[in-house]
């Protein structure tokens, strides 16, 4: 797309150059400490997934179904109005989602910002990578592995607001049934999410 409005004071831009202006100002922004968040979006088979950053690690995985404008307002609410899309801050992550996506990834190596999560929650949320690939737990199971087998519901609850899908396993806690149980990304897509890492 090119802008040939003979009022813009930037005369005529095309999308390239505009690009190139964003990455220079995304890094002016970070080098002089002024950019907290940073995000990108990545078109995966799972839809448009959002993924956001802060210096400390991945703080935010959003699916389609989410609103990402709306998660971007409440991660400038809760952790910084300094936010900013920076696509290439969010290289490594993106790389590691597609090649888990693609089954040529069993595990992520990636630094995450669980800030988002506090409490009974962040306990869950740091059992959760101990579930390993292709494998599942109960929420009975996780609630016992936290030392607190009564709370089963608020595991459910740690699960359904994880702020870190996929990176943090959810996915892979059921119902004691073996049914699947809440996700944020919905059922299906916790279904194929199981099936993907049985397949591998």
């Amino acid at each position: 797309m090119t802008s040939t409005d003979p009022l813009s004071p930037l005369g005529t831009i095309d999308a390239a150059d505009l690009e190139r202006l964003h990455t220079r100002l995304a890094g002016q922004a970070a080098a002089g400490g002024v950019l907290d968040v940073a995000y990108r979006t990545l078109d995966t088979t799972l839809g448009r997934l959002l993924l956001a950053a802060t210096d400390a690690g991945l703080v935010r995985v959003a699916f389609a179904t989410e609103d990402h404008d709306e998660v971007l307002a409440r991660l400038a609410q809760r952790v910084s109005p300094r936010i900013l899309r920076a696509p290439a801050r969010l290289d490594r992550a993106a790389r590691q989602v597609e090649e888990y996506l693609g089954g040529r990834r069993r595990a992520f190596d990636l630094p995450v910002d669980l800030r988002l999560a506090t409490g009974f929650r962040r306990e869950v949320l740091d059992h959760l990578p101990a579930i390993p690939f292709g494998r599942t737990e109960s929420y009975a199971e996780v609630a016992a592995a936290t030392g607190r087998p009564r709370a089963v519901r608020a595991v459910g609850t740690a699960c359904a607001t994880n702020p870190v899908p996929l990176v943090v396993p959810c996915h892979r806690v059921l119902r004691s049934d073996g049914s699947l149980g809440g996700y944020l990304g919905g059922p299906e897509i916790k279904r194929r999410l199981l099936e993907l890492e049985q397949a591998a």
